[in-house]
Parts: C-alpha cells; structure tokens; sequence
C-alpha cells in the first residue's frame, strides 16, 4: 500500500482526488494540504511515498513546494496535477523536480495509473505538456558538448536516468551499480555542473538535450524500459 499526499487549495478538489485514489488497492491516501508550505511540512511529517501537487496555491506555490520538499527529501516523488499548462509553469515545476505533469482533465484511469507510474521509476507527461517540452528542448537547445564537457560517459548516464526521474535505487537497478555508488555519481556530477541539488541538475539536462522524451518517457506518459 502506497501512501499519497495532496497537495490542492481547494477542499472539494482534495476530496475528489481521495475518493479516486482510495479506489486503487495500491494506493490510499493519508494527508491533504491547502497550500504549498502545508506540503512541505506534511510530506516531512507524515513522510508519504508520493506528493500530487497543485501548482498555484497559496503562501507557496506548488513549484517552489516541490523545491522544498526536494532539499529535505530527495527521493520522495511529487507529481504535478494542475489545470496550467503555460510554458512558465511547466519549465518551473521540471526544474523544481516534478517527477511528471498531468492536467486536471485527466481521467480517472489515467491518473490513477501516472501515480503508479511514478511509483514505479516512469515519468508521466501529459500530451500537451509533451508538445511544450518538444518546443523548448527544439528552440531553446544550446550545443551539448559545453555542458558534458568534463562529464564522465558513466556520469552522463547517470545525469540522463536522473533528469528523466529515476530514483537513485532505480537507476543503480537500471546500470548494474550499487545504490551507493550512484548517490557518489550524483555527489560528482552536481558538483562539476556547479548546481546544488538533483532539480537543477535535471533543468540542465533538458535544457541543454541530454535527455529527451524518448528517455524514459513518452508523450503517453509510458515508459521505454527503463
């Protein structure tokens, strides 16, 4: 049984998102939050296994919640479920660490299987969302080699499982490594790309193309193995 938080600023959203979720075996919901700084101290003190996170709430915003939760707790998962899909919006919630965006239209089914989904290592990606990232990663791509360079090939796989939202254990599964010599790799690689956590790490990545949805994800939010 996974335990899920919801993070929304409207009570009957919340309600509505628990009766869903509580229909799957897998999944039961445990705390509801408001706003974006009652996230952040729920997912520490009720330590769920995964965040489904609003965007505009609130004291904080769902962005920087993410961000927040992502300095205390690295591998706890936060998917976005939010009605905005504005490039703002969608390029803050990746670089904060939102481990996959979904728009409220989504149906019962599809959300229900993009928590499993991130549970499992994948990376959900609503179609519209997918349409934005393409836009960005085609218009907004500068040369990858001036942001590999000092990379080892090791560290640029590495870099590239990381951006696409593989938790530390499921990329040391994915390469044949121990779990503590990934998090050594991950140690390396923020320090030679000169940023301070895995959020910024993967912005990078997307940002300079070396990751893309075909790594780890589709615009159906499916996974390619990995």
């Amino acid at each position: 049984m996974f335990r899920v938080l919801i993070a929304d600023d409207q009570a009957i959203v919340c309600q509505g998102l628990q009766v869903v979720i509580n229909t799957s075996p897998n999944l039961r919901v445990v705390g509801m939050a408001h706003d974006g700084a009652q996230a952040v101290e729920l997912a520490e003190s009720l330590r769920p296994d995964i965040v489904l996170m609003d965007l505009k709430m609130p004291r904080m915003n769902g962005a920087q919640a993410t961000q927040a939760i992502h300095r205390t707790q690295p591998n706890l998962p936060v998917l976005v479920l939010t009605t905005y899909d504005d490039d703002e919006w969608v390029l803050d919630a990746i670089r904060a660490g939102a481990a996959g965006y979904l728009l409220k239209d989504s149906g019962r089914d599809d959300l229900v299987a993009a928590i499993e989904g991130v549970l499992a290592g994948r990376t959900p990606i609503d179609p519209a969302i997918g349409a934005k990232l393409f836009t960005f990663i085609r218009e907004g791509r500068p040369p990858r080699e001036d942001i590999v360079e000092g990379l080892s090939a090791r560290e640029r796989q590495v870099l590239r499982l990381l951006a696409s939202g593989l938790t530390n254990t499921a990329i040391a599964d994915q390469l044949g490594l121990a779990e503590g010599t990934v998090r050594n790799h991950v140690s390396v690689i923020l320090a030679k790309l000169g940023v301070a956590d895995r959020a910024q790490a993967t912005a990078l990545a997307w940002q300079y193309g070396l990751v893309g949805l075909g790594d780890g994800l589709d615009l159906n939010g499916k996974s390619d193995g990995n």
